[in-house]
Formats: C-alpha cells, structure tokens, sequence
C-alpha cells in the first residue's frame, strides 16, 4: 500500500473515503491484511501527513482505527477518548484535521460492550470520570424502548444506548462546529457512524447517518 500523498489525499473524494474504510475492515474482517512497509511509510511521511479521515473512537485497547480500518502511518487521524464523546477539544482537532490537513471523512465510531456506556448506564460517580459519564446520560435517556433492568447487566439495553450515544454524538458535531456544518454541506468533508463489533470485527455503518453531499 502507497504512503498518501498530497496529490493522492486532494483526488479522494468523501464517497470514495467512505469506501477506502469499508474496504479496510473487509480486509480487517477476513485477516487479509495489506502488505505495507510502516518504517518506510514512516520515513515518507516524516515531512508531512495527508491523512483522509478523522475517526473518533474509544479508548478501549481492542478498537485501535488504523488496524479495524487496515490503515497506515499517514492514512487516518485517530482521536480516542471513552465512549467516544465529544469536547471542546476534540471539536476543535477535528476542524483542524478537515480545514487544515485535508481529511474527506469524519466517522464516530462506537463498539459493542463498551464499559464507558455500561458506567453510564450504572450511573457510576469517580472522580473526573463522573463529568464524561454525564455526557453520556442524554443517549441513555433518549433510549425509550426498554422498560425494565435498565443498567448494564442488561447486555441489549447497552447496545441501544450506545448506537444512541454514537448518532448523538455526530449530532452534537455538526450543531457544535460552524466550520464542519458548513464543510458538510459544501460536500467537502462526509460525515458517518457505526458500531465495531469487538466479537466478529466488522464494523456496521449506519446508512442514516450518511452525510455525503455534491460539491458545490
């Protein structure tokens, strides 16, 4: 696999960025994983990045993006924090990330049993970890359809709430950040979520959160 250049990142479109991470977690899926020299990728980028996506993910050790994706040094800039919230901070990467290195993609990405959604779902209070879990707390809310045993022993509950928490967190991307709305809409940058199944390693992206648009 070739080392992204600058003339390589500007042809990629957001449709086609969307399709190089369908592509990379067939692959991640099926253990094909494609051959690449990452010292010499290393070497290549050394003057400078021209990475196609943004993914933001959660801490847990098991969903690093670039191996879930198939992706090199360069290819993507990966932002990790538990239960893959959104800050000040991370808003403000990301605008950097599409208005300043040239992503194409932004995709939020949860995954199954994820233990900050149980936290949250467990109302669990410590220390500076009681202030994320709060961020949480709306997709839990918001999650109507379970009646009964409403915490983390209740393994579908979870899920709902996670697949809750990735669409609120896309929302709260694009209400939060004029320059990545206003990107989005330009069809300069796409915007999608999905699930990471830490069993299978198959990544479902949800087609309704799709923001792919014609360049103006």
């Amino acid at each position: 696999m070739k080392t992204l250049t600058k003339a390589m990142q500007s042809a990629i479109t957001p449709a086609m960025a969307l399709e190089l991470l369908k592509e990379g977690n067939k692959r991640f899926e099926r253990n094909l994983i494609a051959n690449r020299n990452l010292l010499q990728q290393a070497i290549e980028t050394s003057d400078g990045e021209h990475p196609f996506a943004v993914i933001l993910s959660c801490i847990d050790s098991r969903t690093s993006a670039e191996l879930i994706f198939d992706q090199g040094l360069g290819d993507v800039l990966s932002v990790r924090i538990a239960g893959n919230i959104i800050n000040d901070d991370i808003l403000g990467s990301m605008e950097f990330g599409c208005k300043i290195a040239g992503v194409k993609i932004i995709m939020v990405l949860g995954h199954t049993k994820c233990g900050a959604i149980e936290g949250a779902c467990d109302h669990i209070e410590m220390g500076n970890l009681t202030a994320l879990l709060c961020k949480i707390q709306p997709a839990i809310y918001n999650e109507k359809s379970v009646i009964e045993n409403r915490s983390s022993s209740n393994p579908e509950f979870v899920e709902k709430v996670s697949t809750i928490n990735i669409k609120s967190t896309m929302h709260s991307i694009l209400e939060r950040s004029s320059i990545l709305k206003e990107m989005a809409d330009a069809g300069a940058v796409g915007f999608v979520g999905g699930k990471y199944d830490i069993t299978t390693g198959k990544v479902e992206f949800y087609d309704d959160t799709l923001i792919i648009n014609k360049p103006e």
